[in-house]
């Protein structure tokens, strides 16, 4: 991959940039890229080389971590096995 210096970013872009990448939990290089990217239109697939699935897109990397992690808390409850339940059918 190649690398690029960029100068002269305004601290407003630069804060916006930052936040960003914190709700994404991302590093700034990856955010970059990705804005990057899709200022240009150019898809990971286009750079790779191949047709990438889509269908989710739009949602992946979209819930800030403090929101994916109290949705895995609202989960452990489904996440265990009723011992009874799986004694009388196991």
């Amino acid at each position: 991959m190649k690398q690029i210096t960029i100068r002269g970013i305004s601290g407003k872009v630069e804060r916006i940039v930052r936040k960003q990448a914190r709700e994404k939990g991302l590093s700034l290089n990856k955010t970059l890229v990705s804005l990057l990217e899709k200022a240009v239109g150019v898809t990971p697939g286009d750079v790779k080389g191949g047709e990438l699935h889509h269908d989710l897109d739009d949602l992946s990397g979209v819930w800030a971590r403090e929101d994916a992690e109290a949705f895995d808390r609202s989960l452990q409850s489904q996440r265990s096995v009723d011992e009874e339940l799986w004694k009388r059918t196991g």
